[in-house]
């Protein structure tokens, strides 16, 4: 059956909306999706998703987000997909869709870091390959409840995900929705704003020569005021003699209604020579996982740098995923300079808008 594509409009919320309530997605609000049109890195042209509709009537979707890469001196476009939601119906659109977002010539590289088991063999027919080459199938969690991570295995294997559509939140707490309070060291301070200390570590970071995904104040303004988030993030510097060196940004989230709370990692780095600082915050987010009332912390993206960087704490995580989640697709004229020199943390996917989020009591 022919396909019509076009793009997202703002009116299509009701239909978009519904496709994610089918497979029990996050389902974003007509605020959520006017702030991924208040993107600053989106381009004038650029819809947030796209539409493959039949002549009945049935609808299938994909989002697509686009962030400014930063390479000695250089901003390179980005774009990532998210949400590809296909009704059995429309089998047949997930490969249509994904040309579609591929069909943008000024991009200077193309990447998922969050395909599920099932996706993930799509994305290699279409001239992606995994990226970062050595971890592209590894996530990390550490695990701050085990009693309610060994109750939320259990009702995964006696009630499988169908359950989880409709009914209560399990296994929430109520510490999760207070305010967080939280035990910090002395290097370490929660992060207020994007002022001038932040702008400062920003142009150390780009100096380094790393292809970077924009960490501006205005884009880190933006990328933390999503109005669908219904819990603050915490947001975490590291300070060597007063100067940050490192930062940590996570939020939580709820992956059904029969999982707990999780804390994942959505940014973590350092600037270059500084030998602590992801180690303190991560272990410093540990420390604090039950203050949080999350039952691990996640990790979802990860390089070898990072992973060295962790050291004895990454030496402590679970080692999940398996499947390949990140591929990535580099233009010819950018590849060995995308190769050589960007290492993606979570906070260059979809991560931050996509995750379901913990619901208010």
């Amino acid at each position: 059956m022919p396909l019509t594509l076009r793009p997202f409009q703002p009116d299509d919320e009701p239909v978009v909306g519904a496709l994610h309530r089918g497979v029990d997605w996050p389902v974003r609000s007509a605020d959520g999706w006017r702030w991924l049109l208040a993107n600053p890195a989106r381009p004038g042209d650029f819809p947030v998703g796209w539409l493959a509709e039949d002549a009945e009537g049935g609808a299938a979707f994909v989002g697509q987000f686009p962030q400014t890469f930063h390479a000695n001196g250089e901003r390179l476009l980005g774009v990532t997909g998210y949400s590809i939601i296909v009704p059995p119906a429309l089998r047949g659109a997930a490969p249509i869709l994904i040309r579609r977002v591929l069909d943008r010539p000024d991009a200077a590289l193309h990447y998922t870091l969050n395909a599920n088991a099932l996706s993930a063999p799509l994305y290699r027919r279409h001239g992606f390959h995994p990226w970062p080459a050595e971890t592209h199938g590894l996530k990390l969690s550490w695990i701050i409840d085990p009693l309610v991570c060994a109750t939320a295995s259990l009702v995964r294997r006696v009630a499988p995900d169908r359950s989880g559509r409709a009914g209560p939140e399990r296994l929430m707490n109520a510490r999760v929705c207070r305010p967080q309070d939280l035990r910090l060291p002395p290097d370490i301070a929660p992060m207020m704003d994007f002022g001038a200390d932040w702008n400062d570590f920003w142009v150390r970071l780009r100096e380094s020569g790393a292809v970077l995904a924009d960490r501006g104040a205005e884009a880190m303004r933006w990328r933390t005021a999503d109005p669908d988030r219904l819990t603050p993030p915490v947001m975490l510097a590291y300070r060597r003699d007063g100067v940050i060196t490192g930062w940590l940004l996570a939020q939580t989230a709820k992956m059904s209604r029969h999982e707990p709370p999780v804390l994942d990692i959505i940014d973590l780095i350092a600037t270059p020579g500084e030998p602590d600082a992801i180690q303190a915050l991560v272990g410093t987010l540990i420390d604090n996982g039950r203050r949080l009332g999350v039952a691990k912390i996640r990790l979802q993206v990860v390089s070898p740098s990072l992973l060295a960087a962790l050291g004895p704490v990454g030496a402590r995580a679970r080692r999940e995923g398996g499947w390949g989640h990140a591929h990535a697709r580099f233009g010819a004229e950018r590849d060995a300079q995308l190769r050589r020199g960007w290492t993606p943390t979570p906070f260059d996917g979809d991560y931050s808008f996509c995750l379901r989020p913990v619901p208010r009591p």
